[in-house]
């Protein structure tokens, strides 16, 4: 796979986020994102297994969705509530240890959208701990993944 720009954006001390050009309308790539049982088809950190999924096909505010991941080995199940909503421009859910995924699309000319995603650990319970372990980096080379390939699957 080719390289594809992907930029750092500065969202804050305890954030991670980056941003990539899809050229894609805004609701067809939002309506990827918002299908809980389409995430492995993005995820660029290999964590997201192909498991069934519980939840709805397309999220909305407050909709809870379960799916299967794998960290260093070890599959487990993770919960998620849909915090933040706006058809076409955002979606966003937490954690139920606290962090924040949240998706922003902005459709900058007709079938071109900037898609930023960003991991926000500022409210999580243990926000030192992540750091510990190294996520932040971690996470923030799986969103620079999961772009390169988003725009590339919309090539």
């Amino acid at each position: 796979m080719t390289q594809t720009a992907v930029t750092t954006i500065d969202a804050g001390k305890r954030a991670v986020s980056r941003r990539a050009l899809v050229q894609a309308p805004a609701a067809e790539v939002f309506a990827l994102v918002a299908d809980p049982h389409r995430h492995h088809e993005l995820d660029g950190s290999g964590t997201v297994r192909d498991t069934p999924v519980n939840g709805p096909h397309k999220l909305s505010k407050d909709a809870k969705f379960t799916v299967g991941m794998k960290q260093y080995g070890v599959p487990y199940k993770i919960t998620s509530t849909v915090t933040g909503y706006e058809e076409n421009k955002l979606i966003e859910w937490k954690h139920p240890l606290g962090h924040y995924w949240r998706w922003e699309f902005a459709e900058t000319q007709p079938g071109v959208t900037q898609v930023t995603e960003t991991f926000d650990y500022t409210p999580h319970k243990a926000p030192f701990m992540l750091e510990l372990f190294g996520f932040p980096k971690k996470n923030g080379a799986g969103i620079t993944s999961t772009l390169q390939e988003l725009v590339a699957r919309f090539a």
